[in-house]
């Protein structure tokens, strides 16, 4: 991954462990299809402010695929095509992110929700949906889920954050994680007055802030990434977001209901972690044993809930495994339309 997105999958799950993604090691692009270097299309969500979605393929429910903390659409460039293939599927950028018009409010969990609950509505792609979230996004699927349960059928986390990892990950090693985590806020938080300033290339704060080229993507996509990240709308938000993500984001997560009845809900967890230079096994061990274990009680939220282990992948299963995303996907999705036809024979 860039430097930008290695900086947000290290806040969502650096708390727990730290490795780099198997695909940093490839040597030629994975995704090369220039969709990804402009918007696919941008809708109205209310005061001329727009949103870009992407959908492709068609049938019912739709899949929705919300990326992770300051991805965009790319992030499922290796799995939506072929989930096309089965029915309708949808990403989208989060309002601020990719190519979306910047938000109004702050990135927050439920604000986030709203925003596609929005989207979704004028775009006029009716539910059900089956949601699905990576990292960040694990968290908003599921307060999405809560505030409009009749829309939702199935939810997919791939390796989705858990509104607890950070209490009890600072809790592991030695004291002092939380304020590690909020220096590191801070730190990065001053990003945006790079931006308002200017984040010129070979600069260090454009280092810091833009990132390298990511080695998975084509270099033209590279470029409409490297020109979005350095505006000031983009690191606005992206510092919202992860301000809330430990805090408010979390605090609303914990308020939604802790169980979706037979609803089906399948985990995918990267899994086991090596261990980090500033660590020791046993610490690994717990931190391993912790995320795990966030996975597993999502899961048991339904009682068609799943929790798949992953191994030989980094954070993005979604690049490093694809099928997996998509079986887990198309699993869920075989599973809605049986319950569908099975309440339509029955009346």
């Amino acid at each position: 991954m860039s430097a930008r997105s290695a900086v947000m999958a290290s806040l969502i799950v650096g708390v727990l462990f730290a490795q780099p993604c198997a695909s940093q090691e490839a040597t030629k692009p994975l995704v090369t299809d220039p969709v990804y270097t402009k918007p696919q299309q941008l809708v109205d969500v209310g005061h001329g402010r727009r949103m870009n979605i992407y959908c492709l393929g068609s049938g019912s429910p739709t899949v929705i695929l919300d990326a992770g903390m300051g991805d965009s659409t790319i992030s499922w460039a290796l799995v939506q095509p072929t989930i096309a293939n089965k029915t309708r599927v949808c990403s989208y950028d989060r309002a601020g992110l990719g190519f979306s018009d910047g938000p109004d409010r702050p990135s927050t969990a439920n604000n986030i929700a709203d925003d596609l609950h929005t989207l979704l509505k004028a775009a006029r792609i009716a539910p059900p949906y089956v949601l699905v979230g990576h990292s960040a996004a694990g968290m908003y699927i599921r307060v999405y889920a809560d505030r409009h349960p009749n829309e939702v059928v199935g939810l997919v986390s791939v390796e989705g954050s858990h509104e607890d990892q950070w209490v009890r990950g600072w809790a592991i090693g030695a004291p002092g994680q939380q304020a590690k985590w909020d220096a590191f806020l801070k730190e990065y938080g001053r990003c945006v007055d790079e931006a308002k300033r200017g984040l010129v290339p070979g600069t260090p704060a454009y280092k810091k802030c833009v990132g390298d080229p990511d080695p998975r993507f084509s270099p033209a996509i590279n470029a409409a990434q490297a020109r979005y990240a350095a505006t000031v709308r983009w690191q606005a938000t992206i510092a919202s977001e992860r301000e809330s993500v430990a805090y408010a984001s979390a605090d609303q997560t914990r308020a939604t209901r802790k169980h979706y009845g037979n609803m089906p809900i399948i985990v995918l967890t990267h899994s086991p972690y090596p261990k980090a230079k500033d660590e020791t096994q046993e610490i690994r061990n717990q931190r391993t044993l912790s995320w795990e274990s966030l996975h597993l009680e999502v899961a048991a939220m339904s009682t068609r809930g799943v929790n798949e282990i992953v191994p030989n992948s980094g954070h993005y299963i979604q690049y490093d495994h694809p099928q997996v995303v998509i079986d887990a996907v198309n699993q869920v999705v075989a599973i809605a339309r049986e319950e569908r036809q099975g309440s339509s024979a029955s009346k």
